[in-house]
Parts: structure tokens; C-alpha cells; sequence
């Protein structure tokens, strides 16, 4: 009876409506039954069942056995080059150029084994883990920070070389590797206009400006940094383990927790007891003498050290309170143990251009300087470390056991990965470098809106990047 009802039905509807119920419940085939057509109708579901409207989401399950994939996220100033995304300032026909993005946007052509990045000051190094002894850049390259960068044009007078100080998507950098095959980098550094690679078999490399010696070489008066090819191998006693570039400095930890700097030190940013600028990575002393370093950590001109006992030490620019726990100088030129015994065992530290925050071993953030620090527009500034409260990064009733697991300072901003592999930023909202889908300053930790977990993030002047683990 109901094949006799369908069958009748369809002389009844008109062709459209024909094409819409043939592709919604029946599969229709025709036949010869005894030289004459029968027509014969095939239920796909049942009558009761209907189609879910177009504009409804669909979900898509994930297996216990997918394996996450590593994608990096790019936001904030695109006019540099440094977010690596080539339709933003070049943009397709009918589309318009992208000053700023003020939400992350996947960068596609990294999206696969993502291993390590930094910011620098308009620039971008990144790497992956897939392709060993690879490194690549994109933004600013005035100073040959990124390597010898060149594009071919053709005109009718013939072919010509032109240097590029400026790349819109990332490019290669050239490393002078004895076995690139075998050779992995394990971490990059940025400062205002150099670099510093790490690799785990032949040592510390560095290009880009070297006007006070931060590239580990001795400085060349009136030397021509765009479109130098010069890459320079930093000699160092000791296995590096990590590093840290500042503006015009440079920070290198051994694998003995003791610290090598060079580079400008007109406010004690080398910590090497003078103010000169020195091209020879030299070993610090003062107050870390003996002391088993973990971590450091510098951006513009304040340096901070973690211990593996848990203390904190500083020394470099003071301007604004970082060091006036220890001294009412604005400048010190040997690293400092700072009193802040109450925070607890201290793991890791961040340093901007005049904002400080510490990590210790209970996931909880203090902060302290000057700037906006992450408790409200009423603390602006505090030469002691201040809790954050635990809340603000997503520990509640629900989540108890969340804590804040990696924190880092860009220029007048920061940034902090919880354990729940959430991404919460606060600080001064330029070119939307927060990621929050706006250009307004924040003044709490806010969660960045990231579709997986977050591995890692590096924040720059006005730019963020981020390495998370995504099923999709």
C-alpha cells in the first residue's frame, strides 16, 4: 500500500519538488517487467525520519585513536610581514588589506610539526620538527635577521637580484650546517633586529645587527647589515641549553646552569659589573655565582634568572620599579637575588619592557613593575610581586586542579598556558596583539578563543604566535 501511495503521489508534485523528495527518502529505478515499465521505490529511512534544516551545526566524532596534529596561530600587526600570511597584505581580487588581525588565524603552510618559534621586534623564526636544520623567517629583514633574502625581476633591460627587506610569508634562512641532515634546532631567539638559533649538535648561531656585539662577534664600524649573508657561530664554554635575546643583548644558558651574556650594556643588561657593551659571551657573577640556573628570561633591557632552588634574581634596567626591591638605582650591572621568599618556589619568569611575572611550583602567577599587570586599571604600578588571583585563569569549582603552566611577556603584554591547555593574554592591546577579536586594552587575563590545546606562545612588540595541538 505504500509503494501503490508514493507511486501515486508523483504525479502530483511538480519537478523541483520531484528532485528534492527523490534526493530526501526514495531511490528510484526503472525496469522491464514483461516489456512493459514498472517503476519501483526504495525507502532510504523511515517516513518519520526528516532531514535536519542546512543552517544546524554538524558534529563530527573523533576516535580515541586520532592523533592530535601540531598548527601555529598568528595575530596582531600584519604591516610587518611578521604574521606570515601573504593574502593579508597582498590580498586576492575584491579583497582588501589587512593592517591588523585581532584573531588567531591558523597559518597554514606551518600547520604540520610545529616545534619552536620566537618574536622579535616585527619578525617571525620558526621552525618544525619534521624538517631537521630548517629554520624560516618572515617580517622584517633590514638587518639580515632573517638571512640573505633576494627576489629575481625581470624588466627589458635584463634580469637583476634585489635584496628584500621585508617578507610576507616565511621564507628559509640559511644556516652554515656541517650535517643539515642530522642536525635538529631546538629553540630561536629574537631580539630588535638579530637572532639566535640553537641546535643540538653544532652549537649557537646568530645573524642579523651586531652594532654592540649581541651576535657573539666582535662589532665593525659602519658595517652594512642588509643583505648580508654573514651568519656567525657563537663560541661559548659549555653546552647551551636555552636562550633569551633582548633588544640589543644576548642571554645563553648552559647545560650547567651557568649564564653567558653579550651585547650592549648601557643599562646592565649583560650583568657583567660595567656598562660597556661587550662581544665576547662572557660568564656572569654577582649574586648567581654558584647557583644552578633553569631559566632566563629577557626582552628589552631588565633581565630575570629562576635558580633550580627556586629563587629569583635580576639586574639590567630598573627604570620602572623591576629592581627596586633591591636597589633605588635605575640601572644594575650584576645580577641581584630579589626577596620575594613569599611567592613561594619560584620555576619560571617572564620580562617585557617594564612589566615582571613569576610562575612557581603552584601554578600561581605574581606580577609586579609597570604597566598594565593584570589586576584591574587600579594597580598600574608595584615594585613587589602581586598574586593574580587563580580564578582569573579558569580554576573553579568545576576545574580545581587547573593552574597556570607557562607564562611570557611581550613589550607591555603578557601571556599565560594553563594545564588545561587554555590560552589567557592581558597588557596593552596594540594592533589587537591580545587575540581577543578587538584593539582595546585588557586589564584581567581573558581566554584567547583556539580551536585545540595550547602547546606554547611567544608574544613580540604587537604580535603573538601560538603552537597547539589540534584534531582537526
Amino acid at each position: 500500500m505504500l509503494l501503490l501511495q508514493g507511486i501515486q503521489n508523483l504525479g502530483r508534485v511538480t519537478a523541483p519538488t520531484f528532485k528534492k523528495q527523490l534526493g530526501r527518502n526514495f531511490v528510484f529505478q526503472w525496469r522491464d517487467v514483461h516489456s512493459s515499465c514498472a517503476l519501483t521505490a526504495k525507502l532510504k529511512d523511515p517516513p518519520s525520519v526528516k532531514k535536519p534544516p542546512d543552517d544546524l551545526p554538524v558534529f563530527q566524532y573523533i576516535g580515541k585513536q586520532t592523533q592530535r596534529v601540531s598548527k601555529i596561530f598568528v595575530w596582531g600587526n600584519a604591516v610587518t610581514g611578521a604574521l606570515g600570511v601573504p593574502d593579508f597584505l597582498d590580498p586576492p581580487p575584491r579583497k582588501r588589506a589587512r593592517k591588523h588581525q585581532s584573531v588567531p588565524y591558523c597559518l597554514q603552510d606551518f600547520s604540520q610539526d610545529a616545534r619552536t618559534v620566537s618574536c622579535g621586534y616585527g619578525f617571525t623564526v620558526l621552525t618544525s620538527s619534521k624538517e631537521k636544520g630548517k629554520v624560516w623567517g618572515t617580517g622584517v629583514n633590514t638587518d639580515s635577521q632573517l638571512g640573505l633574502q633576494k627576489t629575481v625581476k625581470t624588466t627589458h633591460k635584463g634580469a637583476n637580484a634585489i635584496v628584500l627587506d621585508y617578507l610576507i610569508a616565511p621564507a628559509p634562512v640559511d644556516l652554515p650546517l656541517t650535517n643539515p641532515q642530522e642536525t635538529q634546532v631546538l629553540q630561536v631567539a629574537c631580539g630588535r633586529a638579530h637572532s639566535l638559533i640553537l641546535t643540538d649538535r653544532e652549537g649557537v648561531f646568530s645573524l642579523g645587527n651586531n652594532a654592540y656585539g649581541q651576535c657573539g662577534r666582535a662589532a665593525v664600524e659602519n658595517e652594512e647589515y642588509r643583505g648580508s649573508s654573514q651568519v656567525n657561530r657563537v663560541k661559548i664554554d659549555g653546552k647551551v641549553k636555552q636562550l633569551a635575546a633582548g633588544l640589543d643583548h644576548s642571554l645563553f644558558l648552559t647545560e650547567d646552569g651557568e649564564v653567558y651574556s653579550c651585547g650592549w650594556g648601557a643599562d646592565g643588561q649583560t650583568g657583567l659589573g660595567h656598562y660597556k657593551s661587550e662581544h665576547r659571551p662572557t660568564k656572569l657573577r654577582g649574586d648567581i655565582d654558584g647557583e644552578k640556573i633553569t631559566q632566563v628570561a629577557t626582552f628589552a633591557d631588565c633581565c630575570l634568572a629562576v635558580s633550580e632552588k627556586g629563587d629569583l634574581f635580576g639586574w639590567g634596567n630598573s627604570e620602572y620599579n623591576q629592581l627596586a626591591s633591591v636597589t633605588e638605582t635605575t640601572q644594575v650591572n650584576v645580577p641581584r637575588l630579589l626577596p620575594f621568599d613569599y611567592i613561594g618556589k619560584a620555576v619560571q619568569v617572564a620580562v617585557g619592557g617594564t612589566i615582571c611575572a613569576v610562575l612557581n611550583d603552584q601554578g600561581q602567577v605574581y606580577v609586579w613593575g609597570y604597566g598594565i599587570l593584570g589586576k584591574g586599571p587600579k594597580l598600574e604600578e608595584t615594585p613587589i610581586p602581586e598574586l593574580l588571583p587563580e580564578v582569573l585563569f579558569g580554576r573553579n569549582d568545576f576545574s580545581p586542579d587547573v593552574t597556570v603552566k607557562e607564562i611570557k611577556a611581550g613589550l607591555n603584554c603578557f601571556a599565560a598556558v594553563t594545564t588545561g591547555g587554555d590560552l589567557y593574554t592581558w597588557g596593552v592591546n596594540k594592533h589587537g596583539c591580545l587575540g581577543l577579536g578587538h584593539v582595546k586594552d585588557q586589564y584581567f587575563p581573558w581566554k584567547v578563543s583556539l580551536p585545540g590545546d595550547v602547546v606554547s606562545v611567544e608574544c613580540g612588540v604587537d604580535h603573538m604566535v601560538a603552537v597547539i595541538k589540534s584534531l582537526l
